[in-house]
């Protein structure tokens, strides 16, 4: 077979190479041709496009989380209103700007002037001056050298008070909302005035197309339902405050946001807080006025609900009573003041604290003063016996049944005399035990606890010599004994802050004699309810606790949401005693009752209380300056619970500095005061309860910030 001759095969794939190649050059060539007419030719359009439309991103608060107490009536709510407010949208926006806004917007709403300050006046004045007037103001040869902020504030300075003096009231208005302005941040919404009327927010969203940044936003602030009650442990809400600012920007908050500033709102901060709003807004501007605002708004969310331990129409009721014994007569030597806690001693559930307080040199917008139950101190007086006896059976001085010598003892004073000490008005029992001591209120009884601490067992007291180490040595422990019971240290309740107490640092032998009987150291009201429910909790000592729960929130306020956390009672620590020892003072306590000094009041009550009275001699300066003087008086103490076998609430009640009995003073107030809510508490079952009483309207929290406007610098 013969061979096929084979033919040339063409080669066609560098051809259409050079072609591809070819029309690749080609659109580069047109592409860099069109970036060179973007940038060159149409560039300068462009960038005016771009500073005409905007885009901006604002976050809204949203409302807190509401609170309610234990039987879930609602304390504090949130009242819905409406904010004008001004959003910045660049921080290079300048100083003119802002205050075309103000004169524009200033006329449509009427501002609270009283804030505005000097400087506020002078910055107003300096930035509507032309640039003319400004250079007659401080000439040119003054400015030489100075930077911008150097030549502002000379320019400030040169200012005249008769210039300042010359501003109008319409301008003043001008000034206040400006002042509101400056203190915002770009991109985010600042308050000029909250709760508008409906007059003006009318007016004003009638003109909001030539406001530039100005809106009409829903607001809300804090509501107590029932007023003053329970008010100031409520806490605050206000602007952030300037020495905890990075923290809260580290957090994720903005520099404008309302936080809470004190007390449960500050405590609970991460849980009130609710979820912003989220406005995305773009804007196409013509000049200056906005033709084009698209607006997309996300939702945001009420915090989550704090469910408290308080039981607000209990809390009615000791503030009643505390306001009946305060205000019948004059039976005080300088203010009127009184202070009460009741709470559960098994969980720490704080069910009631409440004060008042009537200077008696100056007014008052209202007399509650329920901080003072966390804040004030005070010597204690007897109420404070339990605490002593027990720490005699731990130190090994006493034990149970134990008897001692009341008599009136003496002690060497260092200085060559001597100093008597005794029971009330110098009477004495003789031979007595532990239970009796407390029944009668001995004060000789537990000054030979202390006394013995500090190696002084001789009955002649007067002979014993005291080494300072020793004596030293005594108060550590007796106060490291009194701290179990929450005396003298921090009780742990979940707020921010509250006092931890005095205490006295001359320490010698007859101080801490008194230091047995309460007259030296000083304790909250707060301490002494935790003292007398851990006797009462068979020495457990609890956390005393504001919050139980925390629920996620729901429209309906009658009823609760779900349940996102809840509080167990915690256990700081139990007493170094055995169950004998505290049973036996639990016994001392209830004979204080039925046979000693709360006898006359509460013997025949229903309920079986146990009880501690208390009587601290105080010395109080009186008088003009010039002409001072000092005065004793008491402070009538009394620390109980009930029912005497197995308690369900206990307390501490303190009326401060009362006029002696014989100089126009009353006794048993205290008393009177836990008669009066104990016969409450134990007369109503729950199904008999009628809830707290409303005032005729709620009060609002006032949120605006005390702090300056920022200085204005060009």
């Amino acid at each position: 077979m013969g061979r096929m001759k084979k033919g040339k095969k063409k080669h066609h794939v560098p051809a259409r190479l050079n072609v591809l190649f070819f029309a690749v050059f080609i659109l580069f060539a047109a592409l860099i041709l069109r970036l060179g007419m973007v940038q060159i030719v149409e560039g300068e359009e462009y960038v005016k496009e771009l500073q005409r439309t905007s885009n901006a991103t604002a976050r809204i608060d949203a409302p807190r989380g509401v609170m309610f107490d234990r039987y879930g009536h609602v304390v504090v709510d949130n009242e819905l209103e409406l904010s004008i407010t001004y959003t910045n949208p660049s921080e290079g926006t300048s100083n003119a700007e802002l205050m075309r806004v103000a004169t524009e917007l200033s006329p449509l709403l009427e501002m609270d002037t009283s804030r505005v300050t000097d400087r506020d006046i002078r910055d107003y004045i300096l930035i509507n001056m032309s640039q003319e007037d400004r250079l007659e103001l401080v000439p040119a040869e003054e400015r030489r050298d100075l930077d911008n902020t150097e030549e502002y504030l000379l320019e400030i300075e040169a200012i005249t008070d008769e210039m300042v003096e010359a501003v109008s009231e319409d301008e003043l208005q001008t000034v206040a909302v400006f002042r509101e302005m400056v203190r915002g941040y770009a991109n985010t919404p600042q308050r000029i005035k909250r709760d508008i009327s409906e007059e003006e927010a009318h007016v004003i969203s009638e003109n909001l197309y030539r406001l530039d940044g100005v809106d009409i936003l829903r607001d809300s602030r804090r509501s107590y339902v029932y007023g003053e009650s329970f008010r100031s442990f409520f806490g605050s809400t206000g602007q952030i405050p300037r020495e905890r600012l990075d923290a809260f920007l580290a957090r994720g908050y903005d520099r404008s946001d309302i936080v809470g500033t004190s007390f449960i709102e500050a405590q609970y901060e991460d849980v009130l807080r609710g979820q912003k709003a989220v406005v995305e807004s773009v804007m196409t501007q013509s000049g200056s006025q906005t033709v084009n605002r698209d607006i997309d708004e996300r939702e945001g969310q009420r915090g989550n609900d704090l469910v408290l331990t308080l039981d607000m129409e209990l809390q009615q009721v000791v503030e009643q009573a505390i306001e009946k014994e305060v205000t019948n007569g004059n039976p005080f030597l300088l203010d009127r003041s009184a202070y009460a806690i009741f709470m559960d001693p098994k969980t720490g559930d704080i069910l009631s604290m409440a004060g008042y307080f009537d200077p008696h040199d100056m007014e008052r917008s209202t007399y509650a003063d329920h901080l003072g139950t966390v804040n004030k101190v005070f010597e204690m007086g007897s109420s404070i016996k339990g605490a002593s006896v027990l720490t005699g059976y731990q130190e090994g001085i006493i034990s149970p049944g134990s008897q001692l010598h009341d008599r009136i003892i003496r002690l060497n004073d260092g200085l060559g005399g001597f100093i008597e000490k005794s029971s009330i008005g110098r009477r004495t029992y003789g031979w007595i035990n532990d239970r009796r001591a407390l029944e009668v209120s001995s004060n000789v009884y537990m000054f030979e606890i202390g006394l013995r601490m500090a190696g002084c067992y001789n009955s002649n007291t007067a002979s014993c010599t005291f080494a300072t180490a020793t004596t030293h040595e005594a108060f550590d422990r007796a106060r490291y004994n009194f701290s179990q019971f929450g005396l003298g240290t921090e009780t742990g309740i979940d707020l921010p802050s509250a006092s931890n107490g005095f205490l006295g640092s001359e320490l010698n032998p007859g101080n801490l004699a008194d230091l047995m009987i309460g007259q030296f150291d000083t304790y909250t009201t707060l301490q002494l309810a935790q003292y007398v429910s851990t006797i009462a909790h068979d020495g457990y000592r609890m956390q005393p606790r504001l919050v139980s729960e925390i629920r996620e929130p729901v429209a309906d306020r009658n009823e609760l949401g779900a349940i996102v956390q809840q509080f167990e009672p915690k256990l700081l620590n139990r007493i170094n005693n055995t169950d004998d020892e505290i049973a036996q003072v639990q016994r001392g306590f209830r004979d204080v009752v039925t046979g000693g000094t709360a006898s006359e009041v509460f013997r025949s009550k229903s309920y079986d209380l146990a009880a501690k009275t208390g009587t601290a001699q105080v010395r109080v300066a009186v008088g003009e300056p010039g002409n001072r003087r000092v005065v004793e008086a008491n402070n009538q103490t009394l620390v109980g619970y009930a029912p005497y076998d197995d308690p369900e609430i206990a307390f501490a009640i303190v009326v401060p500095q009362v006029k002696l009995d014989n100089q126009g003073g009353r006794g048993r107030m205290a008393q009177r005061i836990a008669e009066d809510v104990l016969d409450w508490y134990f007369e109503r079952e729950d199904s008999m309860r009628n809830g707290p009483v409303k005032p005729d309207t709620p009060l609002l929290e006032d949120v605006d910030s005390d702090e300056e406007a920022p200085d204005v610098i060009e």
